[in-house]
């Protein structure tokens, strides 16, 4: 499959815009770096969208009988409304692979944004912080994903773990191959080419899933195209969604060990069975038994192999499979 280009929405301060309340930016070294060689960024800035420019007030969360209310800190307006019409619009026409969102934000942050007691004249006055719970989200942000529970979303702070960093990475590229499928004149056989190049990659996320996909595809020709589209696509996306772990990883490898080890002869087959056997032992990275079975399977001709997205899921150059599993 050729190579694509996921579009990827993103905080417009992570890519170095100066539109932080201060008037400066939160430029992330990745996201401006080794991943905007390879993604097209959309990007968004919810306060400015709404008109409250730069440098500004803070604003937060606060705290009331009808839920959180976004509040300027010191003259007390309420953007809630304004915010809350913003994201549903934008939620609505949202068309990306992927959100990269700006953390501790009360508008985009994703996870433990604090909720404060009310300000002057409310029944909670003083403006005491109430609480971070993990759940809490930033009211933009809350609803986007509210809208799109399947988008791969992550928020720069949580990037910065190789674990995450990799998965969403991985995540983009996928939806990003399929969505290049869909909006093209595909038909049933290219549904079935693309779950099949497709196969390991689901395998080690969601073996269950990949077997009803499996169910799908082997009916597509009986069914509505859009109908079939739309449901491959949501599986997909859920199957993708699910954490790789150690386990299913080591599993893919020996499935494809099996495929190519009779090219390979009996030392060099053991040889490659002892470096899977590492990584499942946390001793290597999972790039070592990739890069050791993909090259066997290239040397050898082990077409099926070569061609599963498993083995190169985004560019070799991103780096993301060389920490060790904990």
């Amino acid at each position: 499959m050729g190579d694509v280009r996921p579009r990827v929405a993103v905080s417009s301060c992570l890519l170095g815009e100066p539109v932080r309340f201060n008037g400066g930016h939160s430029r992330d070294r990745f996201l401006t770096g080794a991943l905007s060689e390879h993604v097209d960024w959309v990007p968004i800035c919810p306060e400015m969208e709404i008109g409250l420019g730069t440098p500004r007030e803070t604003i937060r969360l606060e705290r009331s009988a009808g839920g959180p209310r976004l509040m300027t800190r010191t003259s007390r307006v309420d953007l809630t409304d304004r915010m809350a019409s913003f994201a549903e619009s934008r939620a609505a026409g949202l068309d990306v692979d992927g959100y990269v969102f700006k953390s501790k934000s009360p508008s985009c942050g994703l996870h433990g944004i604090p909720i404060h007691a009310g300000g002057a004249g409310t029944p909670d006055a003083g403006g005491a912080r109430v609480g971070a719970d993990r759940r809490n989200r930033g009211l933009y942000a809350g609803i986007v994903v509210g809208v799109h529970p399947l988008l791969a979303a992550e928020d720069e702070g949580r990037l910065h773990d190789a674990v995450l960093r990799e998965a969403f990475v991985e995540r983009i590229f996928a939806v990003a191959r399929l969505r290049e499928l869909l909006s093209g004149e595909w038909r049933a056989r290219d549904l079935v080419a693309f779950h099949a190049a497709h196969k390991m990659q689901l395998l080690a996320h969601a073996p269950e899933t990949y077997r009803g996909l499996g169910r799908l595809v082997a009916a597509a020709g009986s069914r509505p195209r859009d109908a079939l589209a739309a449901e491959y696509g949501h599986t997909f996306r859920t199957a993708l969604a699910a954490r790789a772990s150690v386990g299913r990883n080591a599993n893919v490898l020996e499935h494809c060990l099996g495929m190519v080890g009779a090219h390979l002869g009996r030392v060099r087959r053991a040889d490659v069975l002892e470096v899977i056997g590492a990584y499942r032992a946390g001793k290597v990275a999972l790039n070592v038994p990739v890069t050791l079975l993909r090259h066997h399977a290239k040397g050898e001709g082990v077409t099926y192999v070569c061609g599963q997205t498993y083995f190169r899921p985004y560019p070799d150059d991103l780096g993301l499979r060389n920490h060790i599993a904990a």
